[in-house]
């Protein structure tokens, strides 16, 4: 085999790269090389498209979902490391033919994702793709770090992607790019979860209300309540419309005060400055800001003194008990964490995309186990 590795850069003539290489006659070619955009790995994997002989390699995390699937491309070989990964971009044997099914991947595999920036953080991948395997279903959930939603969307089509999970920072953004959308995700302007139909046209809806709804009524009486959200983005907007439609009062208090004020308004609620938050009194704190998310676990949103309340719930599910919910603990205060929410928007997510009903089960299995094993290294730590 002959190999040339372009760690810096795709280089610009791929095809008198692999011509170059070819010379000698050689019974394999690899060509590894970093790829700084999904339209970048699609052109390293079309190098491989009807040779046989030809191993291609994207490299770098933006290239991650190319790099599972290289095989169905067509790329000879794909490479995976005997243990953990050594790069960014690289996944492990066990994940690439457990988790992925890297293998067994064909044309007629239905491709979903999660979109987000970060997004090497996500369990998605690990609840999704339980719950296909499952069911039995032939498809495969990958995670998309996509800085740029415009590469995106130009690899929806030659990947064949039937769907997709949106998180930070596309839930607002990606509005703007629908062909169509449920009324109830329109009116938060926030969308998590789209379908792509036929000729593909995209239509979006949101499952975080239904998440928020599905973690508070069985923790506490919503109507008639006094809630607060710490926040005002896309998960904001959601717990926000969830929180009124319930009959809660709803009460907003964010970094930008003025995009609390609009939200505030968009649900009839009352906009709240963080130097009130200690002298008020909630029947529940709500966190939808990412501060606290693994890897910065040490950090809080709020303080234990503005925690005025009688339950708080973070959002946030990595790590599954944040600093806000170890502060609320220590003055007796109940805690809910994002995992509730996490696998009931997850599963009602998978039932959007599949018409069938979610094995919740196995789901929630996947994503606990998950973050019991991160538990046991962090201890060992």
């Amino acid at each position: 085999m002959v190999s040339a590795h372009f760690f810096r850069a795709m280089p610009r003539n791929r095809a008198r790269v692999l011509q170059q290489l070819s010379r000698p006659h050689p019974r394999a070619v690899k060509i590894a090389a970093q790829c700084g955009s999904l339209a970048e790995a699609r052109a390293l994997l079309r190098l491989a498209r009807g040779r046989r002989s030809v191993v291609a390699v994207p490299m770098g995390e933006i290239a991650l979902p190319a790099r599972i699937l290289a095989l169905r491309e067509g790329s000879a070989l794909a490479y995976a490391s005997i243990d953990h990964a050594t790069a960014p971009g690289q996944l492990s044997f066990d994940e690439m033919k457990d988790l992925y099914r890297a293998d067994r991947l064909t044309r007629r595999t239905r491709v979903y994702g999660v979109i987000g920036d970060p997004i090497g953080h996500s369990l998605s991948p690990k609840m999704q793709n339980a719950g296909f395997q499952a069911r039995r279903i032939d498809a495969v959930y990958l995670p998309f770090l996509v800085r740029d939603l415009k590469d995106f969307l130009a690899a929806i089509g030659p990947f064949g992607i039937a769907g997709f999970s949106v998180t930070l920072p596309h839930k607002e953004r990606i509005l703007g790019h629908l062909d169509g959308c449920d009324p109830l995700a329109a009116a938060i302007g926030a969308v998590n979860t789209v379908v792509v139909r036929g000729g593909g046209k995209l239509y979006g809806y949101n499952t975080d209300y239904v998440g928020v709804l599905r973690t508070l009524e069985r923790r506490t009486p919503l109507a008639g309540s006094r809630d607060l959200i710490f926040g005002a983005g896309g998960v904001a907007r959601a717990v926000a419309f969830a929180l009124a439609q319930a009959g809660a009062a709803v009460c907003v208090c964010a970094r930008r005060p003025e995009r609390a004020s609009r939200l505030a308004r968009a649900v009839g609620g009352e906009s709240i400055a963080r130097k009130r938050l200690r002298h008020e009194f909630f029947d529940a704190i709500i966190n939808a800001t990412p501060v606290g998310m693994y890897p910065h676990v040490q950090e809080s949103p709020l303080e234990a003194r503005e925690l005025n309340c009688r339950l708080v719930f973070d959002t946030i599910y990595r790590p599954r008990v944040t600093r806000l919910m170890q502060l609320a603990a220590r003055r007796g205060i109940e805690t809910v964490s994002g995992v509730e929410m996490f696998v009931a928007q997850g599963t009602a997510q998978w039932e959007i995309w599949t018409g069938e009903r979610a094995p919740v089960d196995a789901m929630r299995r996947a994503v606990l186990r998950a973050l019991a094993r991160e538990d046991k290294e962090q201890s060992h730590r």
